[in-house]
């Protein structure tokens, strides 16, 4: 299978840089703000906004992650902070891709079990072939695919990220 290189390590900097500055100015009345992130390249992404967030915004930011069984998505969703931890706060749900929408569902309605200040969802790559009407409020790029084609995000330690389709 032959890769197609969609977004470079440079261009995920810049869509970081950018979704940082667009949750800064919808959360710019907050305190706090929580990025959940969706194990394990959505966690590694909400990682990259958060450290990006800091160098722009004085909000404190609490990092999340969400481990979710993407094959059975009922099954029981576990956080790495409690529900006392993000209740009555801004949180901003994070995910590399997405594509039918179904793992991004699952955790928003786990989290709808708390009382939030505001509820959001960002994405790097936007698939466009949802299946549940969910969408991302922050998006890095919208692509339509073919329903045969995938969507891989690769997070490398030594900046060198990139997304490729296949």
């Amino acid at each position: 299978m032959s890769k197609n290189i969609i977004l470079t390590n440079q261009e995920i900097e810049h869509k970081i840089k950018r979704i940082a500055y667009q949750i800064y100015e919808t959360f710019v009345d907050e305190d706090e703000v929580v990025l959940a992130g969706i194990a394990s390249n959505g966690f590694v992404f909400a990682e990259k906004i958060a450290k990006e967030l800091q160098n722009i915004a004085t909000l404190k930011v609490s990092l999340c992650e969400v481990k979710i069984n993407k094959v059975n998505p009922e099954l029981p969703i576990h956080t790495s902070l409690t529900k006392e931890e993000y209740a009555n706060k801004g949180l901003i749900l994070v995910d590399d891709v997405l594509s039918s929408g179904t793992t991004l569902i699952y955790a928003i309605r786990h989290f709808l079990d708390v009382p939030l200040k505001k509820f959001k969802t960002a994405v790097l790559v936007d698939r466009n072939h949802k299946k549940y009407p969910v969408k991302a409020d922050f998006k890095g790029i919208s692509l339509s695919t073919s329903l045969l084609e995938h969507v891989q995000v690769v997070f490398d330690e030594n900046e060198n990220s990139y997304a490729y389709l296949s």
